[in-house]
């Protein structure tokens, strides 16, 4: 190489480099920021939940006024039959019908979202495929779907309550409104675990089927809870244990809502029918489940990488 190369040599070389494009940063489709990442996409999030309610009652001739009907329905033959064939309610109890679709509600909320969360990832394994979309959405959206299917539900309760004398209090809507918040936490933390662990091994969502039968019978809606503390009087621990049941706890909460005030005597009621610091237990099982939810999240974060080769 001559000097005059030599010379030239630098420059041409500053020209290579400016010439050559800049490599990107490659990042895995999957890479999020978690349930934050949902919520900074909500516009994903919204239409994912629309397309999931319209295909529901798609072809219907009433549509979306099936989701009144249904539980409406319902609420009418466990009326008759509790409340006037069997005669539930007579003092204690009454009525008894409201304690029981309180239960029914929650009962609903929690393992719609459960059983369709497990499942959230398998059954839309084709977006999780083709699109760069946080996985976390899907189970979201399934609680979300959830809770707009539950609403019906309250709001059937709601005007059941008003008709037959509801006075509303401050106290009684927290409740409510915790116990359907402990529920949709809950609801997800278990769904963001189950769901990832569905894709790896398709037993899980039988498992959540079976766990959800006992549902009904672990909380406190066929048979008030002042049953479990004469039952267990003689080893008191066992209703210690039996409210550690978040689901249980948001059962309480929600007929602490509506039914406590229709009972013949609400005070008695609260000590007689309801655990003690009923609401503080209540905020404890909250935070529980938020704890639950970063829990689980963290959990997700670790295995969703190999959600879509799984797929």
């Amino acid at each position: 190489m001559t000097i005059s190369e030599e010379r030239q040599a630098p420059g041409r070389h500053r020209a290579d480099r400016v010439a050559e494009p800049s490599e990107p940063t490659l990042t895995p489709s999957s890479h999020n920021n978690g349930l934050l990442e949902v919520f900074r996409r909500r516009y994903l999030l919204r239409l994912l939940v629309r397309s999931t309610v319209q295909a529901r009652y798609q072809g219907t001739v009433l549509g979306w006024i099936w989701s009144y009907v249904q539980p409406g329905v319902r609420f009418c033959m466990y009326y008759f039959v509790f409340q006037i064939l069997i005669g539930r309610g007579g003092t204690e109890v009454y009525p008894f019908a409201i304690h029981l679709i309180c239960g029914m509600v929650l009962v609903h909320f929690f393992t719609e979202t459960f059983n369709g969360g497990t499942r959230s990832l398998v059954s839309n394994r084709s977006l999780i495929v083709k699109l760069p979309v946080p996985r976390e959405l899907f189970p979201v959206a399934t609680m979300l779907v959830a809770f707009w299917h539950t609403m019906p539900m309250v709001v059937i309760t709601l005007g059941a309550s008003l008709i037959l004398g509801w006075t509303p209090s401050l106290v009684g809507i927290a409740a409510g409104m915790l116990g359907l918040a402990i529920i949709g936490v809950l609801g997800l933390a278990l769904s963001l675990l189950f769901s990832v662990a569905n894709v790896f091994f398709r037993d899980f969502s039988k498992v959540t089927q079976t766990l959800t039968q006992f549902t009904t019978f672990s909380v406190p809606m066929i048979y008030p809870y002042s049953l479990v503390e004469d039952r267990f009087s003689r080893i008191p621990w066992v209703a210690d244990v039996y409210l550690l049941n978040p689901v249980a706890e948001a059962v309480l909460l929600m007929q602490r809502c509506f039914w406590v005030p229709l009972t013949r005597d609400p005070e008695a009621a609260l000590v007689e029918q309801m655990p003690a610091d009923l609401v503080s237990r209540g905020l404890v099982m909250l935070a529980l489940s938020l704890v639950g939810l970063a829990l689980a999240q963290v959990w997700f974060s670790k295995l969703e990488r190999r959600v879509p080769e799984r797929l």
